[in-house]
C-alpha cells in the first residue's frame, strides 16, 4: 500500500470538522450523549454499519465489532474544552494546519481510526472503541476497554503523536490520591490549644509525601490542590489534598501505594484517610515493542517521514491494556501539537501518511507478522 493509494483526505477532514463543532467536555454528560450521536452516525456513514451503544452510569461509549477481536483500535471522542471553546478557538484550517479544540486530543483520531477500518480489504478480526471518559480517567470505561482488549494480538492507540510526529512506546503510570485530614476546631484567639490544626498536619504531610518522588527512577509525587479550614479565626478543623503520582515501573507504583498507606499523623489528635490509589498501570516499552518495529519497517517500505519511539509522562486508555500483556502501540493519531492548549494544533499533510501507516499495521497483524 503506497500512500497515494490512501484517499478521501478532504472527506475525512471535513469529518473531523463535524466532530469538533460538536463540543464534548467530559464533565458534561448531555454534551458527550450529543457527541456520541455524532460520532455514531459519522461511522455508520464511513463504515457502512452503526456502533453498539454502551452507557455506563449515564455516559456514552461506542464500540464497533468486526468477527472476534484480534486488533483493537482504541479512542476517545471526549475532551478538556468547555462548551463555548469554540467562540474562542474555531475550526480552521489554514497554510497545511488545522485548529479547533480536541482536534489533537483526539478527534482527527477518532476519524482516522474509522477511515482506516473503512479502507481494509478486510475487516474481519478488527474492534473499535471510542469511549467518552478518558480525559477524566476512564472511571466507566475501564473495564470496558481490558475487556474488548484481552486476547487480542494488537492494541493501537489513536492518541496523538508525540512531539516531532514520534510513536509513544511508553507511558508512565498513574496513581491519584486525596490525602483527609482531621482535626478539631477551637478559636484561634481564645483558646487555640484546645484545637487540633489540620492546616499543620496537612503541611507535615504534604512535605511527607513530596519527599516520596525518585528523580532517578523517574517517579514523580506532586501534590495538588489543597483546601484547609472554615474561617480566619478558627484553627482548622479539617484539611485535603490531591497527589498526582507518575511512574515508569509496577514496582515503583507499588513502592509508593505501600507508603502512602503507611501514612501516620505527627500531630497529636489528628486523624488521617487515605482515598483513591493506582488508576493506570505504566505502559512499559516491552508492550510496545515488537508493533514499533514492525512500524518502522512500514514506514521505511512506504517511504514515510521516519519517526522514533519515545516515552511520555501522560498516560491513555493504551496503559489498561498494555498492563494486561496486550502488545500496545500508542500515539498513532494526529501529527502536530498544542493538546489541552491555545495553540492546539494537526499538521493537514501528516494525515494520509498516518492512515497509510495504521492500514497496512492492521493488516499485517491480523495476518500473523505484526505482534
Amino acid at each position: 500500500m503506497s500512500v497515494g493509494e490512501v484517499v478521501g483526505i478532504d472527506r475525512l477532514i471535513a469529518d473531523v470538522e463535524e466532530l469538533i463543532r460538536c463540543e464534548s467536555p467530559s464533565g458534561d454528560l448531555d454534551a458527550v450523549a450529543r457527541s456520541a450521536e455524532v460520532v455514531a452516525a459519522l461511522g455508520e456513514r464511513v463504515l457502512g454499519v452503526g456502533p453498539e451503544r454502551i452507557v455506563i452510569d449515564g455516559r456514552t461509549h461506542l464500540r464497533w465489532r468486526f468477527g472476534e477481536p484480534r486488533v483493537l483500535l482504541l479512542g476517545h471522542h471526549d475532551t478538556v474544552w468547555p462548551v463555548g471553546s469554540l467562540e474562542t478557538h474555531p475550526f480552521a484550517v489554514r497554510d497545511g494546519v488545522l485548529r479547533g479544540p480536541g482536534c489533537f486530543d483526539m478527534k482527527t483520531g477518532v476519524a482516522m481510526a474509522l477511515h482506516a477500518v473503512a479502507a481494509l480489504p478486510d475487516r474481519d478480526g478488527v474492534s473499535i472503541l471510542i469511549t467518552g471518559d478518558e480525559e477524566l480517567g476512564s472511571p466507566t470505561s475501564k473495564d470496558l476497554i481490558t475487556t474488548e482488549a484481552d486476547g487480542c494480538s494488537a492494541v493501537l492507540v489513536l492518541e496523538a503523536a508525540a512531539e516531532g510526529g514520534h510513536l509513544k512506546i511508553a507511558r508512565k503510570g498513574v496513581s491519584l490520591y486525596r490525602v483527609v485530614v482531621t482535626g478539631r476546631a477551637a478559636h484561634a484567639g481564645l483558646e487555640p490549644e484546645r484545637g487540633v490544626n489540620a492546616s499543620i498536619e496537612a503541611a507535615h504531610l504534604v512535605l511527607a509525601v513530596a519527599a516520596l518522588g525518585d528523580a532517578d527512577a523517574g517517579t514523580t509525587v506532586t501534590p495538588t490542590l489543597l483546601r484547609s479550614g472554615s474561617t480566619t479565626n478558627t484553627v482548622p478543623a479539617d484539611a485535603e489534598f490531591a497527589v498526582d503520582v507518575r511512574v515508569r515501573t509496577v514496582a515503583e507504583q507499588d513502592r509508593v501505594e505501600a507508603a502512602m498507606r503507611a501514612l501516620v499523623p505527627r500531630t497529636p489528635g489528628a486523624l488521617v484517610r487515605i482515598d483513591g490509589g493506582p488508576n493506570r498501570p505504566p505502559m512499559e516499552t516491552s508492550s510496545s515493542a515488537a508493533l514499533f518495529a514492525r512500524a518502522r519497517d512500514i514506514a521505511e517500505r512506504l517511504d514515510l517521514t521516519p519517526f522514533d519511539g519515545v516515552a511520555v509522562g501522560g498516560a491513555s486508555d493504551g496503559n489498561f491494556t498494555a498492563g494486561l500483556g496486550v502488545p500496545t502501540l500508542d500515539g498513532l493519531g494526529a501529527v502536530g501539537g498544542g493538546a489541552h492548549a491555545d495553540d492546539e494544533h494537526v499538521e493537514v499533510d501528516m494525515i494520509a501518511q498516518r492512515l497509510a501507516l495504521l492500514e497496512t499495521l492492521v493488516v499485517e497483524v491480523l495476518a500473523g507478522e505484526g505482534a
